[in-house]
């Protein structure tokens, strides 16, 4: 479907509904949108008349969304495409990496056929961009990236993409700090590491690591931090001194920060304002049964946070099917977000921020010019769509489907 075309009869969100003072629902109007060169050129009142002399999608009245961003999942590790595994029971996280290390490296598909099976799920649950971590270790050396990165081209005209050059099994292991320069060298646009704590057993000493290789590679940081209490926040304040002294603000995430969720509200507020003034974003998967980065926190003293699915059926994780709505929808379980206002703001968790919907009701996306980055879903609202988990009918990528169907 490229080059322009009329997107008629398409469901905005104009406003939110109030009684008595309180938002009770959310205001809709029908829009024709003109697509053009892979943006939104012109939106029109579904009242108006259109030109008939180009092509005329139909809509047929289903709300318009932003499109997902996958912000955290793990394309070489999973099993799609293959047969039935579930996980072997670990004492801990080196066993569970050898073991998953022995597995990949025996199963007879190939990491470029279980990305791309992955990749198709994720589409059709409606996300056009994704973070993906890619396990960089001595065995394997740079063979999964370049899987990886088959898979991505194959899928590069349907969303974007970005990959963190993962050091899985310890950054400081002998051979892994020159393979992550390398990986850094062809292609990968991020560095990772975990624990710097428990896996790496040396915190300082890690994460100077971490950030000369980002430096050097003039590449963005991406640490899974699961390390709890304490000695997590006391890890992210250790993050933040040297991503202030490097000048990487706005360049550094911590994934799960699980130390967020164990410390005092008076604890969690300090670390926001550490996190803020040094631009580290929080990117958590809402696993069930941990304590959890207190989100709306965050987010309050400003605070960039992202919901990713993390593992999807693999070693680590028998369960998963890439749909990060459904993911998100753990916070108004875990938050009891139960009223409008705060379900249809979630949404922002898993789009970069972009919403339909501001705080007080103005209509914020979509405007002319915005890239045609979108989904037309079977909802009323922004809010039913989270709670209900509504089904993705048509995802759209710079203005093409590449998922679902369009009349």
């Amino acid at each position: 479907m490229n080059g322009t075309y009329w997107l008629m009869n398409t469901r905005l969100e104009t406003g939110y509904k109030r009684e008595n003072g309180r938002i009770v629902g959310t205001n809709t109007e029908l829009y024709h949108l003109l697509i053009e060169d892979g943006k939104i050129a012109k939106i029109v009142n579904g009242t108006e008349p259109i030109a008939t002399d180009m092509s005329v999608k139909d809509a047929q009245g289903l709300l318009l969304i932003p499109s997902f961003i996958e912000k955290h999942v793990h394309l070489d590790k999973t099993y799609m495409a293959g047969e039935w595994r579930a996980c072997i029971p670990a004492s801990g996280v080196i066993e569970r990496c050898d073991i998953e290390k022995n597995i990949l490296a025996s199963i007879p598909s190939t990491t470029q056929q279980r990305a791309e099976a992955l990749l198709e799920e994720i589409l059709t649950f409606g996300s056009t961009h994704v973070r993906t971590h890619v396990d960089i270790y001595p065995e394997v050396k740079l063979q999964n990236l370049e899987g990886v990165q088959q898979a991505l081209e194959t899928y590069s005209n349907r969303l974007s993409s970005e990959i963190v050059a993962f050091a899985q099994h310890g950054l400081l292991r002998s051979g892994t700090v020159e393979l992550i320069r390398e990986a850094v060298r062809n292609g990968a646009g991020i560095v990772g590491a975990v624990d710097p704590a428990t896996v790496d057993l040396n915190i300082e000493a890690s994460l100077v690591q971490l950030m000369d290789l980002a430096v050097e590679g003039n590449a963005d940081i991406d640490l899974h931090l699961h390390d709890p209490g304490h000695l997590g926040t006391f890890t992210m304040k250790r993050l933040a001194y040297l991503t202030k002294q490097a000048g990487w603000e706005g360049r550094v995430a911590v994934s799960h920060a699980f130390g967020l969720g164990d410390v005092s509200k008076e604890e969690a507020i300090e670390m926001a304002e550490i996190l803020k003034e040094s631009g580290i974003s929080i990117v958590t998967s809402l696993p069930i049964g941990r304590n959890i980065p207190p989100v709306s926190l965050l987010a309050d003293y400003g605070v960039e946070v992202a919901v990713g699915n993390d593992n999807i059926y693999d070693s680590w994780w028998p369960t998963g099917n890439g749909d990060v709505l459904e993911r998100a929808g753990r916070l108004l379980e875990r938050f009891r977000w139960t009223d409008e206002l705060s379900l249809s703001q979630a949404l922002k968790y898993i789009t970069g921020g972009i919403i339909p919907l501001d705080k007080e009701g103005s209509q914020v996306w979509p405007k002319a010019g915005d890239t045609a980055n979108m989904i037309l879903i079977d909802a009323s609202c922004s809010a039913e769509a989270i709670a209900r988990r509504s089904k993705r009918k048509t995802v759209f990528y710079k203005g093409n489907v590449v998922s679902g169907s369009l009349n």
